[in-house]
């Protein structure tokens, strides 16, 4: 793994938009927020010219967007890059990345999620440089600093971290808008937090490489020339691998048919085993639940599958080093994760 160099106060911090980007005044005012908290951090901060612009859900075009991310990865002076939002549309940049000269490069730390999946799926997997999945850039206006994000700096700055599962989660998915205007965090994590060993284990402890992020953009890459997970999960089978995984919006049909697509498609060769995130707007066709469609597909791998984990849309969220190798217990409801 071609690891990148650890942030410092005073480096600097690039912004991009290669999905969506921040277009209402409202977002705009937390960006500015976001900004401001992160120069009170002691970095600098630069953004390229799409990220305040949206127009039919991308910041710009596919060929601007890769332009904007490829002069955040040449900059010498930028040193982490964050993501302005998720979306739908990343994917379209991929073509027009030139993924060796990339290659040539001085690896970058990167964070994002949801959409952002897309470009951390394939550094991982093909470019073989870890990225953090975990909110995007807006999060960082909340004041003070949540701890997750704390612990994203600390891992960037190349400290040890162990984090350990919230006490609370919210409902459904909650607006940084939402967040930033509430005085206490109480008032949107609302739901207790419950790890649950759906495979029947009463303490579940692995360690492995995690590779993952939103089921919905991980399965923009079967059969794809982008696609080289057969070969990623060969070169790390002595680590062995953990997948984290979480969905956007989806039914039970659909997260069958792609978790049977990716077992019988080499996905979950060398696993250790499968942590999944809360599911943010999951409709159960056929009174089959969430949990109930892992089971029946992927329940016979014999491998700890953990439901219901701090990651993805349902906040909050662990920060998930992609490509890092992290050690998982759960037991009696609670988690931890360590890098």
């Amino acid at each position: 793994m071609n690891c990148p160099e650890s942030l410092k106060k005073g480096d600097t911090i690039g912004i991009c938009a290669p999905s969506g980007g921040l277009a209402k005044p409202e977002e705009q005012e937390i960006l500015d927020e976001a900004i401001k908290q992160l120069k009170k951090l002691g970095y600098k901060v630069i953004e390229t010219e799409s990220v305040r612009k949206r127009e039919k859900g991308r910041s710009t075009s596919a060929k601007k967007r890769a332009e904007e991310f490829m002069y955040l990865l040449e900059n010498n002076q930028v040193k982490f890059i964050l993501f302005a939002t998720g979306g739908d549309y990343l994917f379209e940049i991929f073509d027009y990345l030139d993924l060796e000269k990339i290659k040539t490069l001085k690896p970058k730390w990167m964070q994002g999620y949801s959409d952002i999946t897309g470009i951390e799926f394939l550094w991982n997997t093909v470019l073989d440089i870890p990225s953090i999945y975990c909110d995007n850039v807006k999060s960082y206006a909340i004041n003070p600093l949540c701890e997750n994000l704390e612990n994203v700096l600390k891992i960037v700055s190349g400290e040890k971290v162990e984090q350990r599962s919230f006490e609370k989660h919210e409902k459904t998915y909650s607006s940084i808008k939402e967040a930033f205007e509430q005085e206490e965090n109480d008032e949107i994590f609302t739901e207790p937090v419950e790890w649950k060993n759906i495979t029947g284990e009463n303490k579940i402890e692995i360690q492995g490489r995690m590779i993952g992020g939103c089921l919905d953009c991980v399965q923009r890459f079967f059969g794809t020339k982008y696609d080289n997970i057969k070969k990623y999960v060969e070169k790390y089978k002595k680590d062995g691998i953990i997948w984290y995984l979480e969905t956007f919006e989806m039914n039970s049909p659909e997260l069958s048919g792609i978790l049977w697509q990716m077992k019988n498609s080499g996905y979950f060769d060398n696993v250790k085993g499968i942590i999944f995130g809360r599911p943010l707007a999951f409709r159960q066709d056929y009174d089959i639940t969430f949990e109930e469609a892992i089971k029946e597909v992927i329940g016979n791998l014999n491998i700890p599958i953990i439901c219901g984990a701090d990651i993805g849309h349902v906040g909050p969220q662990m920060a998930i080093v992609n490509g890092g190798i992290m050690k998982i217990i759960s037991e009696n409801g609670r988690g931890t994760i360590e890098y």
